[in-house]
């Protein structure tokens, strides 16, 4: 407090002449609209410059949050795109017409070295994610669920020597079966696809749907070269994959409801 009062009082002269001049200025645009208008005018400019810059900072800060809410709504688009693809017919029962939910998940670790690649994410047991569940982005498959704990699962990757996906040209039904080489991240093969087919450079190649897993149409890549095999009755075609499955965050998690009917009926 002494300091305070020392302060004052050696510079009281500079003091006495800010609160002389302030109170001019004050009476100046009291007295004089003009004064005052560019005084407001002023004012505004920097409390909404000021708003502004908090704004767009708080918009920065919240963009974590914003993601969430937009990977949720795109949720629940892609499953009523995928539910109105697969409904055809008036007459199927209620319990039949939406058979694939999907559901959202973060990529926390992503394996695209090796030769058996495995991915895993933030969602397990505990938010009903279970074995043999399909995993997409917004630009193309990523895997197929393989094991679960009760906030993670695991993830084989297309990039698995192991993994076998039916995929098809878009174009047409020709379907065949999608494996990796274990060369290229950015490339996978599609082989079975037989010699009849018209396979062009640049083609779209999509899930089939033949599989209880992938809903049709899911896209995987575009044929980059092709080829006969050694007997030439097929096609081995090296698809350019959507994906970039070395730079993955948001995941969507595709459960179809049917699944059990079906594999029970299938193994019937």
């Amino acid at each position: 407090m002494q300091q305070i009062i020392n302060f004052i009082i050696r510079n009281k002269n500079f003091l006495l002449f800010l609160l002389l001049f302030s109170f001019s200025i004050l009476f100046t645009i009291q007295s004089h609209s003009y004064h005052k208008s560019k005084f407001i005018n002023s004012a505004n400019f920097l409390t909404g410059g000021i708003y502004n810059s908090a704004n767009n900072i708080s918009a920065y800060l919240s963009l974590k949050s914003q993601n969430k809410l937009l990977s949720e709504e795109n949720k629940r688009l892609k499953s009523l795109l995928y539910n109105l693809k697969n409904v055809t017919e008036e007459n199927i029962p209620d319990s039949l017409k939406k058979p694939y939910y999907f559901s959202n998940a973060q990529v926390i670790k992503n394996n695209y070295s090796a030769t058996d690649n495995v991915l895993l994410i933030n969602k397990g047991a505990n938010d009903s994610i279970k074995q043999d569940f399909g995993v997409i982005t917004t630009q193309g498959i990523v895997g197929i669920i393989d094991k679960t704990s009760g906030n993670y699962a695991t993830v084989i990757s297309i990039l698995n020597t192991t993994s076998s996906i039916s995929a098809q040209l878009k174009k047409d039904n020709h379907f065949g079966t999608l494996e990796w080489d274990a060369k290229n991240p950015a490339f996978i093969q599609l082989t079975d696809i037989p010699k009849i087919a018209n396979v062009m450079v640049g083609d779209t190649i999509v899930t089939s749907g033949r599989s209880s897993i992938f809903p049709k149409d899911i896209n995987i890549g575009i044929v980059e070269n092709y080829k006969l095999d050694a007997a030439e009755n097929y096609y081995e075609i090296n698809v350019k994959l959507f994906n970039d499955m070395t730079n993955l965050e948001h995941v969507y998690i595709i459960e179809n409801i049917n699944k059990p009917e079906i594999t029970d009926l299938l193994n019937e």
